[in-house]
């Protein structure tokens, strides 16, 4: 035989073998009985090859049968990535970004407004994840990522350094006479809301405090999300990211406990797909964010200088 068959028929003889009956297959594939078994006998004709053993119970594959039907799906899954991989890259109208979410709903969203603004002929579109994103297969423009910038094939241009600052509701009052903690140490005898790479061995060396004990932190997430939404119900005080919070101080939703304050240990970067040139998207990208990073960090200076 000299042309692939059907991929129709492969469909079907790969249901069938791997769930173990036509209608099971016929189920799956949203066809009738006699549909799928049309397709078998189709492929068994076009190949010449014996697939299946018909026994009363059904049809159990032969080994010819089970070893193809290992290879068509490997095949059928390489396809079906293929074709989300085509359908996921961005035209031309339009700009991907990944992310992480965290940065994403507090840094990035708040400023997107600005971007569409001046570059209202691209559609953007966000892909967030705590993975990072493979840049390799083109799905995305451009993706923020937080890192020491050393990954292979990846150009890259820092955009900032962080830093990391306790924070909390206004509505939270758990220091001595019902207010806010306002000492390193009413701090840290506070419930705390924390993450695996918040740094409070850090921060409370700056302090010049005892680090907390464990019991002290009544909840732990690995995504600054879950940590701020916690500490906006008034549930702790948390050791977050200035980047993540700058939006909710700025609007009185939390509040600065303390002027302690310890860098954190991953810039964020730009990063895009290795080539010669940038493309439309990337160029127009690049150029914004980084006016958008320095009136970020000068207006962070500002407050430093209060």
């Amino acid at each position: 035989m000299k042309r692939i068959p059907p991929l129709t028929a492969l469909r079907c003889f790969e249901a069938v073998a791997r769930l173990g009956g036509v209608t099971q297959a016929a189920r799956e594939l949203h066809v009738t009985h006699s549909a799928v078994s049309q397709q078998i006998k189709v492929l068994e004709e076009a190949m010449g090859v014996a697939l299946f053993v018909r026994e009363a119970r059904g049809l159990r594959p032969t080994d010819e049968g089970r070893l193809y039907a290992l290879e068509i799906r490997a095949a059928l899954r390489d396809i079906t990535q293929a074709t989300r991989r085509v359908l996921a890259r961005p035209h031309d109208s339009e700009l991907v970004i990944a992310t992480l979410p965290s940065f994403a709903q507090h840094w990035l969203v708040p400023r997107l407004p600005d971007f569409r603004d001046a570059h209202p002929y691209y559609r953007v579109r966000l892909v967030t994840s705590l993975q990072l994103e493979d840049l390799r297969h083109g799905a995305s423009d451009v993706g923020i990522r937080m890192g020491q910038g050393h990954w292979p094939d990846v150009a890259h241009q820092k955009l900032f350094d962080d830093e990391m600052i306790v924070v909390a509701a206004p509505h939270f009052a758990l220091a001595p006479g019902g207010r806010l903690p306002v000492t390193a140490e009413e701090v840290i005898a506070c419930p705390l809301i924390s993450s695996p790479d918040a740094p409070w061995a850090d921060w409370c060396e700056a302090a010049k405090v005892a680090q907390p004990d464990a019991a002290r932190v009544v909840l732990s997430a690995n995504d600054s999300n879950v940590v701020i939404g916690a500490v906006l119900l008034g549930q702790g005080v948390a050791l977050e990211r200035r980047s993540l919070v700058a939006h909710a101080l700025a609007r009185g939703e939390l509040v600065q406990i303390t002027r302690v304050r310890v860098p954190y240990r991953y810039p964020y970067w730009l990063v895009w797909q290795q080539r010669e040139t940038l493309t439309a998207q990337q160029a127009h990208f690049a150029q914004w964010i980084e006016g958008q990073v320095d009136a970020y960090l000068r207006a962070n200076a500002a407050l430093g200088d209060k």
